[in-house]
């Protein structure tokens, strides 16, 4: 109970903190006095990454639904008063898909890719001094798409045409602002690109997750229908341990339905509900912190061989608060905010201390089941012994798996540098929502209520000791304490005279 009150306690501190941080758009790419930054020859703003799905075919195509395009809307560059005196200058923005990456740019320039064109290569006639390198697509003449906008005289303000570039085949698409005079200083740019898929707003990589946190949510209402049903059944054999696997269970349903309402919703408008977002992290944030705690607990023995955790309370609750903020703030970090298909950098640094927590949990676990073991196979508690063996078996597994899809996963991302494998991207995400929920399932096909709960619970019984293995009668404490005293203190035979009578007998004849 302290566990569970502790880690709700933090939960609700860091969702009211990150509700009022946090207010952040999805497809609909804001760009709110974005200042231009300096790399090599160029001045850029990165306006957006997203996968987008080709059009679908359409009788009617003046039709919204099925088109994939990219919109310009009031896209305006503001520049300060001191630099309307360089005069003329022309601000571009690019459209191009990733497999054109190398389209753009030109010769090296100070150790990088020059993307402007410079004085020498304008003498060759290769390209326009001061605007962006590029040539067409050996795939498509069409692209890369490219238009600008220009100052004149001395406006302090340059507004970008409304378009709308409709997307024919299914790619990783970038839109970057461009400029190349180092006169202008201070430029800024306001406005807004929507980003849409012929399916809706959603971004590609997760397009797919949506369906997935569907039959996720299905598949939790199965479990739950389940364990529930069994819970009633048996609820006066309940364990301690069975009602936080029951909080678990509970916990994933909300975190699966909140999932799959978030992605709905941004599917729906373009714009992602920021409050759904940070419930449906914060639930899941809840449930691994807990489940991660009742996995520790179970394999200390807690309730089975110890009743107590003795002076390691204190260290318990310390490892999962820590876990759970760490935790919160990279998921809040990579949900919360995320507009495009792109993985930050920032991410990398949180995951450290969450991969450090997570393997220390590990080392905890198997070295608490180890001692565990020992002690059950000590004392001959022969039923105990083959659940825990199977709950470890069950554990090694999922350790081995894990550690395969994490050398998978960084293999993924360190071959994949532009994501041009953002169709699949999901699934790494995904597995480990499928795992938690398959330990889960052995957890509960393991420690499922019945009318035997209580013999895997904590007893004083020294009978216990030679517990058979095929034992199926319920023997309980109240019971076994009473036998316990008559074995151990017998009443003494009344002594009997010799017509076969025993003294008492003959006291009350007389």
């Amino acid at each position: 109970m302290e566990v569970r009150r502790s880690v709700s306690g933090y939960a609700l501190v860091l969702h009211l903190v990150s509700v009022w941080v946090w207010c952040v758009n999805g497809s609909v790419h804001e760009y709110n006095g974005v200042n231009f930054i300096s790399k090599g020859n160029a001045f850029v703003v990165h306006g957006g990454s997203e996968g987008l799905y080709s059009s679908l075919p359409s009788l009617n195509e003046s039709a919204a639904a099925g088109i994939s395009y990219i919109k310009f809307e009031k896209i305006a560059i503001r520049r300060p008063k001191e630099a309307a005196q360089a005069g003329p200058s022309m601000v571009q923005a690019i459209v191009f898909e990733v497999e054109d990456k190398e389209t753009i740019g030109g010769s090296a320039y100070g150790g990088q890719r020059a993307v402007c064109c410079t004085p020498d290569l304008a003498k060759l006639g290769v390209c326009k001094q001061g605007e962006i390198i590029h040539r067409p697509s050996t795939r498509n003449p069409d692209w890369p798409q490219v238009f600008g906008v220009s100052f004149e005289g001395d406006d302090l303000v340059a507004y970008f045409p409304s378009k709308t570039i409709q997307i024919t085949e299914t790619g990783m698409y970038n839109l970057y602002f461009f400029h190349c005079d180092p006169n202008l200083k201070g430029l800024t740019i306001d406005g807004q690109t929507i980003w849409k898929n012929p399916m809706g707003y959603l971004p590609g990589r997760m397009a797919p997750l949506m369906k997935f946190y569907g039959f996720m949510s299905l598949a939790f209402v199965i479990l739950g229908i389940f364990w529930f049903s069994q819970y009633a059944r048996f609820w006066r054999e309940i364990l301690h341990l069975q009602n936080c696997i029951t909080f678990v269970i509970a916990l994933g349903m909300f975190e699966m339905a909140l999932w799959y309402f978030d992605y709905a919703e941004f599917n729906e408008t373009g714009v992602r509900p920021t409050g759904i977002t940070v419930w449906a992290v914060s639930f899941g944030t809840v449930k691994q912190t807990v489940a991660r705690l009742i996995i520790l607990l179970v394999s200390m023995g807690y309730g089975v061989v110890r009743p107590t955790l003795g002076g390691l309370t204190s260290k318990v609750l310390m490892l999962g608060g820590t876990f759970f903020l760490a935790s919160e703030v990279l998921e809040l970090v990579e949900n919360v905010g995320t507009i495009n298909d792109l993985s930050g950098k920032a991410r990398l640094f949180l995951v450290l201390p969450v991969a450090l927590l997570d393997a220390f949990f590990i080392l905890w676990i198997f070295r608490a089941l180890s001692m565990t073991l020992n002690k059950l196979q000590a004392k001959r508690m022969l039923g105990k012994l083959d659940i825990y063996r199977k709950f470890t078996n069950a554990l090694a597994v999922a350790v081995i798996v894990s550690v395969g899809w994490i050398c998978y996963e960084l293999y993924f991302k360190s071959t994949d540098v532009y994501n041009e494998r953002w169709q699949s991207a999901w699934i790494i995400p995904a597995f480990w929502q499928v795992l938690s929920f398959s330990l889960l399932c052995i957890i509960c096909a393991l420690w499922a209520p019945s009318q035997n709960s209580t013999r895997y619970a904590y007893s004083e019984d020294a009978g216990e000791e030679f517990e058979k293995e095929d034992t199926l009668t319920l023997i309980k404490p109240s019971s076994a304490a009473f036998s316990k005293d008559i074995r151990r203190s017998p009443e003494p035979e009344p002594a009997r005279n010799s017509n076969g009578k025993s003294d008492v007998e003959e006291e009350k004849t007389e």
